[in-house]
């Protein structure tokens, strides 16, 4: 659903415009006895947090921030949609044995700070891969202070230090939200487990013994941070921003505010934003910038427009859009005079890739909180501190914006609206794919590997820099074809930059002896009957789980990707699309590989677990040079 006009024009544009794609999801759905949610609904991650998940429980979901369940204790873990399917086949799953990373919670939010603080203080010191393998355990006694959906807003945003799962223990304040969604016997179950559910007094007194690593992060003492730009953990306390803002030259002026997304459309974060919102009205001020309110689920959207949170955002001239991702995905039609403006906006989102908001890649995304977002936008600079400076009125008074508040919950109860939920009947549909349609497209196996080493490929791409699967398979337009495999692998790598030349979508065509795009050279190798190898540094594949960052590759005739590291789900994702993912033994190892270099995999009729591998580099030259590649391979994957 595109974030264009508002929730109900868009909504109305998204049945015209995609009504063969939900008619293919709705029929599935019904012939596999699936429970069918309508498009504007929700986001996934809010309707599974208000009706499936539950402490103690195990979930895999095809998407990097399914670890949102962990607000409730539920160990749920992002996975490639081809894992998914092995788990409903009823097929063993793999997952490499994770760390365990403590992060102990003492103290109490208050004034400004959120629970979205709480982790973009942790990007900070973990990085975006410094999680990657290993599950985050919050425990202490600040624990306890925060609510169900702020536990789940702090799990959600640990897909992004790379973290496998997040999630807190059971306690008081889950229970409270159990109820308030309508589900008293799962309290029920959960509190004659309790003490399961939750670390024994011996971890909480010695963590070190029994953590990999322990973070202590105080919430009395702790700052409202803005993370960016172009990647989340560029994490800044709000009393540094202005400075940094400054110092490094980026545009001043806060453009657009976006508050929701998965990470922060719950009822408490939009009734703290609404409370900021009033005060606009209340202290006589103006809002400086343009305001869009995604709500998460349409039992959020519903209950905040009876208890008046909707007219407050409206009242601001915010647009409210759909249910859905929206912006944050990328789904965000910005009206500009220019797509390539240097520009900044702010967001409550999760993820501030380059492009990824609106295309461009002048726009400067910031993470914040959701008031943190709202008190940006009433001022419109980016240089802004609600908790010290003051703004000046239509009466030329200096007014300093209250703290926010609102409730965790609502007082009068959630209220349904319309759901849009379709519950599964197991009728025969029939279902219809048009062999000339573009935007379904039904899959045929890809070729089997015949078991012998891979010899002379030419390098499609050496990407350097943050390659994440924006980079490898952008969101944005490109969504309408996430069904069509042949028409999404245009857009292949095309955010990569190429080392050589520091430009994106621009690489060496050994077959014509010119620079094309890397999706049309590829295409061209797999026409000639030649696989392709690609380069790239570290945590390639992080952010998104998208399965088209690997199905592309794979359907192009890519058949090694080579990295200094990977993001674990998109590793799994390459294995799981018949892909030989390798990463560097020696990461200097990068820097021999040469623009116009062939490269060949051997030891491959040997391949076997804990073996590795050599890459053999033949220069333009005639010269040659090998080094060793490691992989992470079990039985099952290398047995021919």
């Amino acid at each position: 659903i595109q974030a264009y006009k508002g929730a109900k024009a868009d909504i109305a544009t998204a049945r015209l415009t995609n009504e063969e794609v939900y008619d293919f999801l709705r029929d599935v759905s019904s012939r596999y006895s699936i429970g069918f949610w309508k498009p504007g609904a929700g986001i996934i991650h809010q309707v599974v947090l208000e009706n499936y998940a539950f402490p103690g429980g195990m979930m895999v979901g095809t998407d990097s921030h399914t670890p949102n369940a962990g607000g409730l204790g539920m160990v749920a873990i992002g996975v490639g949609g081809a894992d998914a399917v092995d788990v409903m086949t009823g097929m063993e799953w793999e997952l490499k044995m994770p760390k365990i990373i403590g992060v102990r919670l003492i103290g109490k939010l208050s004034g400004w700070t959120s629970p979205k603080d709480v982790i973009l203080k942790l990007a900070g010191i973990l990085t975006v891969k410094g999680g990657t393998n290993a599950i985050i355990e919050y425990f202490g006694p600040g624990t306890e202070s925060l609510s169900a959906t702020g536990k789940a807003t702090i799990c959600n945003m640990g897909a992004e230090v790379g973290a496998t799962t997040s999630l807190f223990p059971f306690d008081g304040r889950m229970a409270t939200y159990l109820r308030a969604t309508g589900r008293d016997c799962v309290v029920d179950w959960a509190e004659s487990v309790g003490a399961d559910l939750r670390a024994d007094d011996i971890v909480t007194d010695e963590p070190s013994n029994y953590y990999d690593r322990v973070i202590e992060i105080d919430l009395s003492e702790l700052e409202p941070y803005i993370n960016g730009p172009f990647t989340p953990d560029a994490a800044t306390p709000i009393s540094e921003f202005a400075e940094k803002v400054l110092l490094n030259g980026y545009p001043r002026k806060m453009e657009v505010g976006l508050i929701g997304s998965c990470t922060n459309s719950s009822y408490q974060d939009l009734s703290r934003a609404a409370s900021l919102a009033k005060q606009v009205t209340e202290k006589n001020l103006s809002v400086a910038s343009p305001l869009i309110v995604n709500p998460g689920s349409e039992q959020i959207r519903a209950t905040a427009e009876r208890d008046g949170m909707i007219e407050a955002f409206e009242r601001l001239g915010a647009t409210i859009m759909a249910n859905a991702c929206g912006p944050c995905i990328g789904q965000w039609k910005r009206e500009t005079d220019d797509p390539t403006r240097k520009n900044s906006i702010v967001t409550s989102f999760n993820r501030n890739f380059a492009k990824r908001a609106d295309g461009n890649p002048n726009t400067y995304a910031f993470v914040a909180s959701p008031e943190l977002t709202m008190a940006l936008t009433i001022a419109g600079d980016l240089c802004f501190n609600p908790l010290k400076d003051r703004l000046v009125n239509h009466n030329g008074e200096k007014v300093k914006l209250s703290e926010p508040v609102g409730d965790e919950l609502p007082l009068k109860g959630f209220e349904q609206g319309n759901e849009g939920y379709i519950a599964p009947h197991g009728a025969k549909t029939e279902i219809r794919v048009k062999p000339d349609s573009q935007r379904l497209q039904l899959l045929t196996p890809f070729p089997a590997w015949d078991g012998q080493d891979l010899l002379n490929m030419p390098l499609l791409i050496k990407a350097q820099g943050k390659c994440t699967t924006d980079h490898i398979s952008m969101a944005g337009p490109w969504l309408r074809f996430r069904g069509h495999l042949e028409n999404i692998s245009d857009n292949m790598l095309m955010g990569a930059v190429n080392a050589f030349n520091g430009e994106t979508n621009r690489v060496w065509n050994r077959s014509t002896n010119t620079y094309g795009t890397v999706s049309g050279t590829a295409k061209m190798y797999k026409s000639e009957g030649i696989p392709s190898i690609v380069v790239a540094e570290e945590n390639y594949g992080e952010g998104s789980s998208r399965e088209h960052a690997a199905m592309e590759p794979r359907f192009l005739n890519v058949r090694v990707i080579l990295a200094k590291s990977f993001a674990r789900i998109h590793e799994t994702n390459l294995k799981k699309q018949g892909m030989l993912a390798l990463t560097f033994v020696d990461k200097a190892d990068y820097d021999k590989i040469r623009e116009h270099d062939l490269l060949s995999v051997s030891g491959l009729v040997h391949f076997a677990p804990g073996r590795n591998l050599t890459i053999v580099l033949h220069h333009e030259d005639g010269t040659k040079e090998s080094f060793e590649v490691q992989h992470t391979y079990n039985v099952c994957c290398t047995s021919k």
